[in-house]
């Protein structure tokens, strides 16, 4: 077997970075119709970003 190594077809990082901002953005659109975050979830959210950035 011969492994084909051509750069034309590997996508560069600055397209890779447009496809998934694009899907996140589509995604993002898509759940906009859902309630908001429970109060209860919202404040777990909160809690484990004040983790994260005590760990920074």
């Amino acid at each position: 077997m011969t492994k084909i190594d051509n750069d034309a077809d590997q996508i560069d990082h600055k397209t890779c970075r447009y496809i998934c901002d694009a899907v996140g953005e589509r995604l993002q659109q898509s759940l906009r119709p859902e309630p908001a975050l429970s109060s209860r979830l919202q404040q777990l959210l909160e809690e484990m970003q004040r983790r994260e950035n005590d760990h920074h």
